[in-house]
């Protein structure tokens, strides 16, 4: 009977995460906030279906620690470096700010001391990993300039996070101080960082390198296992967060060519345990509170949504982010995160910030997460608005350019034409980018790349971009009547620039390459990788940074399938 009352809470679990995925599916909304409506349902403070026990707590830490070790998993210095400007600039600026209005704002409507008004207003001011990657994938801009800003972002938020986890655990000692609390956590921090490079590198990597001679996926998932519990163990028995361990373990998975097997293998019990975590947080939630403190519940949530807004897009303006990019970002990472959970729900924290208050910023956090999408739809709305401003202005006065000359001019904002931009970016190339198509170019603009309207097939607007002084021409839209018109005036004014352009086939490439252009046949994953590679070439970028480039914008594409397949899978 012991074991059968131990199974009970489980089964209730999955059988009301498995109703809340369906219902939340079909109303279009997340998840979450079918968990922790699901939790309020059957919690102690409702229908009491389901009591608070030992059952109950280990499977609502093992989700957070499956979490941890998924954002691990996506934890790449060489994503970092890539991503500096963001990661180091606009993230760290977005934080500060958030975080020093919120706890502001909270030292003057609670009862909060300085310390935990810090820690909850840092809480505040991170964002949804999960929603913001989700809405992402919809609008398909994983990849683009938005997408990847938003992404630092994420990166540097979910780090802090960590941080935060470690924080708040330090102050929950008797002699515990904020600046005491602060150097311990960074001393932690970096030591575990540390041992988990050094074991990633000297251990676990050669040790997959000998398991994958079994080829045998099960035994890289119970390896994987093995990684995430262990490292959990470890950093808890030392004192430090089970959390912190599970992830430093996906870190480590992350450095080595078999992540992506793992992250696929780990997914069901991310997802699963994931859901009954934030069932544990909606079980703790009172309803009557709630009822009774509905207008603080959107008073709470009006100042959360519209501080972050407004300080992500001015941070984003100060960092030279262009205004529609900033805009779309501002209200992509306006809502909670499901870390504030996590955090509020460290038992010093909970202690300090009280059931009532705890509850009042949970619902306000859910409530945000739901309201994301319209917001980022307005986003959007107000981005596209600016961009077709900007094509009509271009059309009322003709293509004025006052930027000097670049050494590679690109027709076409194509995938093609927008990988190669990133490779330009990446390795310091200057370049301009045109298109001629009304639609590609207000996409682009709102995506956040710098292109110009306009048809080179117009020599009047080559002449006026100085195009004489740039080397290189890549066309990405091929219009061979076009180019075979134009060849002979072509080579007759600019003798000296070199043409590519993007085919599809073969025989297209025969078409072109007597017309004294390089056709390159689009076969690459992702698409465009071998027009890019071929201009990096003639620009004599070392081979080995060029394969580097390639395996990171392979990984990121995989990177944006595999979440997208667990967003699908989980609304």
């Amino acid at each position: 009977m012991e074991q059968v009352e131990a199974l009970q809470p489980a089964i209730l679990l999955l059988f009301v995460g498995i109703i809340a995925i369906i219902l939340m599916r079909s109303l279009g909304m997340s998840p979450i906030v079918g968990y922790l409506l699901a939790g309020m349902i059957i919690g102690p403070h409702a229908f009491g279906l389901i009591q608070e026990s030992g059952t109950t707590h280990l499977l609502a830490e093992l989700g957070v620690v499956f979490l941890l070790f998924d954002i691990g998993l996506h934890f790449s210095l060489r994503h970092i470096w890539d991503s500096r400007r963001d990661i180091l600039g606009l993230g760290p600026l977005q934080m500060i700010l958030c975080t020093a209005v919120l706890a502001m704002i909270l030292a003057m409507v609670s009862d909060l001391t300085t310390e935990y008004a810090i820690i909850v207003g840092a809480a505040l001011a991170l964002s949804s990993t999960a929603v913001a990657v989700q809405t992402l994938s919809e609008y398909d801009q994983s990849r683009c300039p938005v997408g990847q800003s938003a992404i630092a972002v994420l990166i540097l938020q979910d780090i802090c996070a960590i941080f935060l986890l470690i924080l708040a655990g330090s102050l929950g000692g008797q002699d515990s101080s904020l600046g005491g609390a602060l150097a311990g956590a960074a001393v932690k921090s970096v030591v575990a960082f540390m041992t988990a490079i050094a074991l990633g590198r000297f251990v676990i990597s050669p040790i997959f390198s000998y398991l994958s001679k079994s080829k045998r996926e099960e035994i890289f998932t119970a390896f994987a296992l093995l990684i995430v519990l262990a490292m959990a163990g470890a950093t808890g028995a030392v004192g430090l967060s089970l959390t912190l361990g599970a992830f430093l373990g996906g870190m480590i998975i992350s450095e080595t060519p078999y992540r992506h097997l793992v992250q696929t293998e780990m997914k069901p019990f991310r997802g699963l345990l994931l859901g009954f975590f934030f069932i544990t947080v909606g079980m703790s939630l009172e309803t009557t509170i709630l009822v009774e403190n509905w207008r603080t519940v959107l008073l709470v949530l009006f100042i959360l949504i519209v501080t972050k807004t407004l300080i992500v897009q001015v941070s984003a303006w100060l960092m030279g982010t262009q205004p529609r990019t900033a805009i779309q970002l501002g209200f992509l990472l306006s809502q909670g995160s499901e870390f504030a959970f996590v955090l509020l729900a460290v038992p010093a924290v909970m202690l300090e910030v009280g059931t009532e208050f705890s509850a009042i910023l949970i619902m306000a956090i859910a409530i945000s997460m739901v309201l994301t999408p319209p917001l980022v739809a307005l986003g959007h709305w107000a981005a596209e608005r600016m961009a077709q401003k900007d094509l009509t202005k271009v059309l009322a006065q003709g293509a004025k350019e006052s930027k000097g000359p670049a050494q590679v001019i690109i027709l076409g904002m194509t995938e093609e034409g927008r990988r190669v931009v990133d490779a330009l970016e990446t390795h310091g190339i200057s370049y301009r980018a045109f298109d001629f198509d009304h639609q590609r170019f207000v996409n682009a603009r709102i995506d956040g790349y710098p292109v110009a309207f306009g048809d080179l097939a117009d020599l009047r607007l080559a002449e006026t971009i100085q195009i004489a002084q740039a080397r290189t021409l890549v066309i990405t839209v091929a219009r061979y009547e076009i180019s075979k018109d134009l060849t002979p005036i072509v080579q007759m004014r600019y003798p000296n620039l070199l043409r590519f352009v993007a085919v599809g086939t073969d025989e297209d490439r025969k078409k072109f390459e007597p017309l004294g252009m390089r056709a390159i046949v689009s076969r690459s994953f992702p698409k465009g990788i071998d027009l890019a590679e071929a201009v990096l070439h003639e620009y004599n970028v070392p081979g080995d940074k060029i394969s580097q480039w390639i395996s990171r914008q392979q990984e990121q594409v995989l990177d944006a399938m595999a979440q997208a397949e667990v967003v699908s899978l989980s609304t």
